[in-house]
């Protein structure tokens, strides 16, 4: 197995619309395996391919004692219920903001072997599920963002950019309780 390079914000493999995969092979399985020792050396709850420079709907995931690979994920079922949690992101280093996402999702696709998988994921699980979904969409978990929560992720990427270190308030200011979230 191999670490990968993670890419970061301001790399535009990361605002591109991943492709299927025609086939699952032994590509797709090494690549899975790459990705599940990137994600947890980073450390991370799950990674996207495009997140590693890789174009192709492909994701791992680990949360509690459960991992995986899901090529070619759907999301067959949402549910209306909404909650608010904290949310970061192995490709924007330090920044953790409030999200709001569904509750619960259902989600079809591939494991790292070709087999069919489905999964009815709710709190955590639905979160990682919903936020490596968009990153094969080309969508960042900062674009949910109501519009000055943008603007500061935006202010404090571009400082970051320029060598300025992380605002302390950035993890302080944005904390919202799980009690409340739920």
């Amino acid at each position: 197995m191999a670490v990968l390079t993670i890419r970061t914000f301001g790399d535009p493999v990361l605002r591109q619309k991943a492709r299927p995969v025609e086939d699952v092979g032994d590509v797709q399985r090494r690549l899975s395996e790459d990705m599940l020792e990137t994600m947890r050396v980073a450390p991370g709850v799950g990674l996207a391919g495009p997140q590693v420079g890789v174009l192709e709907r492909i994701f791992t995931w680990e949360v509690e004692d459960e991992f995986g690979t899901i090529v070619n994920p759907v999301i067959t079922k949402r549910s209306r219920r909404m909650f608010t949690d904290e949310e970061g992101c192995l490709s924007l280093p330090g920044l953790v903001y409030p999200v709001e996402r569904h509750l619960k999702v259902s989600v079809e696709g591939l494991d790292e072997n070709g087999d069919r998988v489905e999964f009815d994921a709710e709190e955590h699980l639905a979160r990682v599920f919903q936020h490596e979904i968009d990153h094969l969409d080309g969508v960042l978990f900062i674009d949910r963002l109501p519009d000055d929560l943008r603007r500061e992720a935006r202010r404090i990427l571009a400082d970051q950019a320029l060598g300025l270190p992380l605002p302390r308030s950035n993890h302080i200011r944005t904390r919202v309780p799980t009690e409340e979230a739920l």
